[in-house]
């Protein structure tokens, strides 16, 4: 009897130990606190506007529409500006003048391109750290420490987003498949086209 006692507290206390080393379960989904951040920042990224500019568009008798067979992937590398019309960008002209996709914007800054958001190693986010994305979205700098992130980026609004949120939208932007697409650098408002 002693030894099924003794028999029934070790496999109990492995049951124990090998459950702490599991995500923590929402009881009332079934889901681990992990699937919950991916989610919740799955959420947050829609409910922000990021495919607004992150994502390419494809265009349907409805108009732009978000490709998401190409979900949050940036401005697309092989997309060719047109060139602006020269005085267009004026204080008594526009502001801002946008490419089709809404992936490349053009104002007094110069042109901006929407970054490549997706977990790809090479032309992506697949290099960055939870603490660097963090960070830029705090800062108002690239990788949290690089060059100024441009308009029409809206950091300034999300640096509001508590630590939790910031860091779900990044698990789930981490979640995402990596899409190769390199993204032109930022281009000086002298060398608009």
């Amino acid at each position: 009897m002693r030894r099924v006692r003794s028999l029934t507290a070790l496999v109990s206390a492995l049951l124990l130990l090998a459950g702490c080393q599991q995500p923590a379960t929402d009881i009332a989904t079934g889901t681990s606190s992990a699937q919950s951040a991916v989610d919740r920042g799955e959420y947050l990224v829609a409910v922000g506007g990021c495919h607004d500019c992150h994502t390419p568009k494809i265009f349907g008798p409805d108009g732009a529409e978000p490709d998401l067979s190409r979900r949050l992937s940036g401005h697309p590398a092989d997309d060719a500006l047109p060139p602006l019309p020269a005085g267009q960008i004026a204080p008594d002209g526009w502001g801002v003048i946008v490419n089709n996709h809404l992936t490349a914007w053009a104002g007094a800054w110069g042109v901006s391109f929407a970054a490549n958001l997706t977990p790809d190693q090479a032309t992506g986010m697949g290099s960055w750290t939870e603490d660097m994305f963090v960070k830029a979205l705090r800062t108002g700098k690239h990788q949290g420490a690089g060059r100024p992130i441009l308009p029409p980026m809206p950091w300034f609004w999300y640096q509001n987003m508590t630590d939790d949120d910031l860091k779900a939208v990044f698990a789930y932007l981490q979640s995402l498949p990596p899409i190769a697409n390199p993204i032109p650098e930022p281009m000086p408002p002298d060398a608009i086209p």
